[in-house]
C-alpha cells in the first residue's frame, strides 16, 4: 500500500489517534499537512519528526471550526503542495460527562458544535479543490458510542452518531465527483484524551475484547492509512469500528 505524493491534511494532529495518523500517512509517503488549534509547538514537532526521517510535512496551526482558518489553510496547502487529496477530520477534544438529568444545554450544545462544525467547516473548504481534481477521499474519525450508548456520554455519543449521519450525505453529494467518504469508529484507545483510563480498566476491557487489548492509536491510523490509499478506491459511505472484535458489524 502507498500514498506516494499524495497531499493529506489531518486536522487534531496534535496528539493521540492524530499524530500517529501522520505519521503513518508519511511512512507510506504522503505529504502531511499537520493541523490542530493551539498546539502550534506539538504540531511543530509532529512535523520535524516526519521530516527527520525524509518526509515531507507541513505544520499549520488552525480550528477546524472556522471557515477563515479552514479557508486559509487549503489557500496554504494548495499554494506549496499544488492539490489536496484527503482529509482526515478528526475533532480531539475532550468529552463532556454527564447524565441527562444533570446536563445543560450550553454543554450538550457545545460538544455538538465542536464536534459537527469543525466536519462541516474542514468539509466544506476542502470540497471545491477535490471537485475541480475530479477526485478525494474524506474520513471522519467518530467513535463506537455514536452507535451504542455509554453512561454520562450523551453529549459525546450524539455528536458522533450526527457524524456519521453528516459523512453518508457526504458520500452521496460527492460520489459522482471521485469524492469517496468514510467513517472510522475506534473505541477505547490509548492515550486518547477522549476516554482517560486506567491501567487496570485498560486490562479489564482487553480481557473482554477477542483481540485482547485495547488500540493502540496506531491501530487507528492504520485504518485511515487503507481508507486513503487507492487500496480502497471503490468505498464510500462505510462504517468501520476499530474495537478488536469488541463491537461488530
Amino acid at each position: 500500500m502507498s500514498l506516494h505524493g499524495k497531499v493529506i491534511i489531518v486536522t487534531g494532529a496534535a496528539q493521540g489517534i492524530g499524530r500517529a495518523t501522520c505519521l503513518q500517512l508519511a511512512s507510506l509517503g504522503a505529504k502531511v499537512v499537520v493541523t490542530d488549534y493551539e498546539n502550534e509547538m506539538t504540531i511543530q514537532s509532529v512535523a520535524s519528526e516526519i521530516i527527520a526521517v525524509g518526509g515531507e510535512a507541513l505544520a499549520a496551526s488552525a480550528d477546524a471550526r472556522s471557515k477563515e482558518h479552514m479557508e486559509h489553510l487549503v489557500a496554504v496547502v494548495k499554494n506549496t503542495f499544488g492539490r489536496i487529496d484527503a482529509l482526515i477530520c478528526y475533532s480531539n477534544g475532550s468529552v463532556t460527562a454527564s447524565t441527562f438529568a444533570e446536563l445543560a444545554w450550553e454543554q450538550f450544545e457545545q460538544q455538538l458544535t465542536d464536534e459537527l462544525k469543525s466536519a462541516f467547516e474542514s468539509t466544506k473548504a476542502v470540497i471545491p479543490t477535490m471537485i475541480a481534481q475530479q477526485f478525494g477521499r474524506i474520513i471522519y474519525v467518530s467513535s463506537t458510542e455514536g452507535k451504542d450508548p455509554a453512561p454520562q456520554h450523551i453529549a459525546f455519543g450524539t455528536a458522533k452518531g450526527g457524524l456519521d449521519t453528516f459523512a453518508r450525505y457526504i458520500a452521496q453529494e460527492f460520489g459522482p465527483y471521485g469524492i469517496s467518504a468514510n467513517i472510522v469508529a475506534p473505541g477505547f484507545v490509548k492515550a486518547d484524551a477522549s476516554f482517560m483510563i486506567s491501567e487496570e480498566e485498560s486490562r479489564m476491557i482487553g480481557s473482554f475484547t477477542p483481540l485482547g487489548r485495547i488500540a493502540e492509536p496506531e491501530d487507528v491510523a492504520g485504518v485511515i492509512a487503507f481508507l486513503a490509499s487507492d487500496s480502497a478506491r471503490f468505498l464510500t459511505g462505510t462504517y468501520t469500528p476499530v474495537t478488536g472484535g469488541l463491537v461488530m458489524e
